[in-house]
């Protein structure tokens, strides 16, 4: 058998950039798509993959992602997305969910439907990664909480849809994860209110943790569907139950 191919949307930072290091270890050749192209080529030079600049918005730069993996694709991890602004619904920048609609939906979407041929063809997987912004509303949360809620839905009909065909569906839902990014990209680059969202709280999850719950879930035996996984630290109870220390 040939090396098995992954593909991992938003492998720029963060967790894509974990999954993609786990998914090399793993024994994938691991093509690494997002926007930035210059940490790809880096990322890809250290694990042994390959770099495809690729933003999911874009019809064309999808299709270009579809066809530099060819044929097969055993696996495709469907990562790119994320929140910006943390805004009550009477506040709401309409302009930001319309950004948040439109990675974590429609392009999401957009890249299934372009990869969905080559991962069937590989009796594949593919791994959506949520958040637990899906599981329930929090205050601030709308538009995010509706985005992740929307991507959760394309998964859920997706395994629906392909039953009796030898293709796995799946879902991992992370709580609070301390990323570099995240947190700065939803408030606008403010770090002071990045660095707030996670202070006091002991052992937020870290990408490596998810990226070790992705894997996890893509390397079960074929006949097994995780079709959910939840992942959250030990602090956090819910979305709106985070224990802080002072």
């Amino acid at each position: 058998m040939s090396q098995p191919v992954a593909v991992v949307t938003g492998a720029s930072s963060g967790i894509g950039a974990a999954t993609a290091r786990a998914l090399a270890a793993a024994g994938y050749r691991v093509v690494c798509a997002a926007r930035r192209l210059d940490r790809m080529e880096s990322l890809a030079a250290e694990i042994g993959g390959v770099a495809v600049a690729c933003d999911i918005t874009d019809p064309a730069q999808v299709a270009a992602l579809a066809e530099a993996v060819g044929d097969r694709c055993d696996l495709l991890v469907n990562n790119a997305g994320g929140a910006v602004g943390l805004e009550p619904l009477a506040d709401a920048d309409l302009e930001a969910w319309e950004t948040m609609f439109q990675t974590n939906v429609l392009g999401t979407g957009r890249v299934t439907k372009a990869l969905l041929p080559a991962v069937e063809v590989a009796e594949g997987t593919i791994v959506f990664v949520t958040s637990t912004a899906a599981e329930a509303a929090y205050e601030g949360g709308s538009g995010y909480n509706a985005a992740k809620a929307g991507e959760r839905m394309l998964a859920g009909a997706l395994r629906l849809e392909l039953v009796g065909r030898p293709v796995r569906v799946c879902e991992v839902a992370p709580g609070l994860v301390h990323t570099e990014e995240f947190s700065l990209v939803r408030f606008g680059g403010d770090q002071a209110k990045a660095d707030a969202a996670y202070a006091g709280v002991p052992g937020p999850l870290v990408a490596d943790d998810v990226a070790d719950a992705i894997a996890w879930v893509a390397t079960r035996p074929a006949h097994v569907n995780i079709d959910r996984l939840v992942i959250r630290p030990r602090a956090q109870g819910a979305n709106h139950k985070l224990h802080r220390v002072s």
